[in-house]
């Protein structure tokens, strides 16, 4: 088989990748220092104009400090999970200015500089380091440039997993060269890339190709097998990712133990929200959001309940009983979206003369084009803004604003065994399913995705799911 070699600058483009993320960096920092700069100098109630900061410290050593944390954390490797990118770029900034408040201790300019100004560096230099690599990354991806070649070995459902990740997550940005499998078992990877060959060719398709990046998405194979394969390509290739048989496990706080005298890997794994700190921390977490998002949003709900009640008078809001933590039931709020009267009736007939949306019915337990639904009705669900009234929810304590799906009574018994997941915590108004197909995902795959979330939470991922939830709403994605 002919293969198509890397050119100069598909070999090389992808090494420029660091030093183009160092330069977005640097000009969050300066950035978020100058709006800091003129926020105490004269924006801010407090403003001082007499306040000054010399240009050293805004264009050289602070910047520099900062930078020096963000290396020290990886937040400048390739290729990871956006989420942990947040995470990672969250603490680098918090050592940085612990960092400085220190240095200004020791050079006894406390006196000088501005507190407050500090702070708020701090703070805008987290906010404008988010915005700065989520933007970064759409251009990059959207223009199609340093992209990574990668060449996938195995073929199956797995990687059709990785794939798929690959394609949700903005902190990923690989261009796939082909994929090696003995034995091909997705339709989907055969019919949208090349297979190159099988296992045994991987040392000649990388010497082809040139690639340096090698993901082995192949767990099936066995042991001996897999670990002569790393061993062989692992002196050709720059990096060698592999997906281990352990699909499934909590993965938030992952960690490999070397026993290097016995060539063993030891893999330590938490139950986050076992920790009573965690659940604290996410229940305050909530509680401000909630709050602070009631007060901006109540005009907006009042509108909302004049549109509803003008479209189909009663009431605006529909109870539903929902299963939430520990079992217990609750009475959960949404903006009423059905008619009144005879809904039923309507969705019963409905069913009956139309064969494949009662197959949809039996799959999704949702229906593109519910009868019942009003026409102002369909406007709230397809932005979603029929689930607002659940934030009162959330203030009472029955929900969370990310967490899994609230579900029926009648629903407890297809979770089987990952029922035990989903009562750990409080339902989210939104979660891993709503900004992973919605609506088109089908009811097994949210039981899962809900399992996924609860044994692999973190702060940095509710934060990721809020804003890729903004996204999916105003794109309308997977909504009916």
């Amino acid at each position: 088989m002919a293969y198509h070699s890397l050119s100069l600058w598909e070999r090389y483009a992808s090494y420029l990748l660091p030093l183009l993320i160092v330069f977005v960096d640097y000009a969050a920092v300066v950035a978020a220092e100058l709006f800091a700069y003129q926020l105490r100098r004269h924006w801010l109630p407090i403003a001082d104009p007499n306040f000054y900061i010399r240009d050293i410290y805004i264009f050289g050593i602070v910047p520099f400090i900062f930078l020096g944390f963000l290396y020290a954390m990886g937040a400048h490797s390739r290729n990871m999970p956006f989420w942990i990118i947040v995470q990672k770029i969250f603490w680098a900034c918090v050592y940085a200015v612990l960092i400085i408040i220190l240095l200004m201790y020791l050079a006894q300019v406390g006196g000088v500089v501005s507190r407050l100004f500090v702070g708020l560096t701090g703070i805008f230099t987290v906010i404008f380091l988010w915005g700065g690599r989520y933007i970064y990354r759409k251009c990059i991806r959207s223009l199609g440039l340093f992209r990574v070649p990668v060449l996938f070995i195995g073929a199956g459902l797995t990687a059709e997993r990785v794939l798929r990740s690959f394609e949700y997550d903005a902190g990923f940005d690989y261009r796939i060269v082909g994929f090696l499998d003995d034995h091909p078992v997705s339709d989907k990877i055969a019919a949208q890339y090349p297979i190159l060959g099988g296992f045994d060719d991987a040392e000649q398709v990388i010497r082809a190709t040139g690639v340096r990046d090698v993901i082995i998405t192949a767990p099936g194979m066995e042991q001996e097998a897999q670990v002569r394969l790393i061993n062989r390509i692992q002196p050709l290739a720059t990096r060698v990712i592999v997906a281990p048989n352990l699909i499934g496990i909590a993965m938030g706080r992952l960690t490999a133990i070397s026993l290097v005298s016995e060539k063993i890997v030891l893999i330590e794994t938490h139950n986050n929200l076992r920790n009573g700190f965690n659940q604290f921390v996410k229940r305050t977490f909530d509680l401000m959001c909630s709050v602070l998002g009631l007060i901006v949003i109540l005009p907006l709900l009042l509108v909302l309940v004049i549109m509803i009640y003008i479209d189909d008078p009663g009431p605006v809001i529909y109870i539903n009983r929902r299963v939430g933590c520990g079992g217990t039931v609750f009475n959960c709020y949404k903006f009423r979206s059905m008619v009144m009267k005879d809904g039923d009736a309507i969705l019963e007939r409905y069913l009956v003369e139309n064969a494949e949306e009662r197959e949809n019915w039996a799959i999704y337990c949702k229906l593109k084009h519910d009868p019942r639904v009003t026409r102002f009705g369909r406007f709230l669900r397809r932005t979603s803004l029929d689930e607002l009234p659940q934030i009162l929810n959330v203030i009472r304590g029955e929900m969370s604003l990310v967490g899994p799906r609230p579900i029926l009574e009648r629903e407890i018994e297809r979770y089987g065994e990952f029922i035990v997941d989903y009562h750990l915590v409080r339902p989210g108004i939104t979660g891993l399913w709503q900004v992973s197909g919605r609506a088109n995902t089908t009811f097994e795959e949210r039981v899962q995705m809900d399992s996924w979330y609860v044994r692999n939470w973190s702060i940095w991922l509710d934060l990721v799911y809020l804003v890729k939830t903004v996204q999916v709403v105003f794109r309308r994605e997977g909504a009916y």
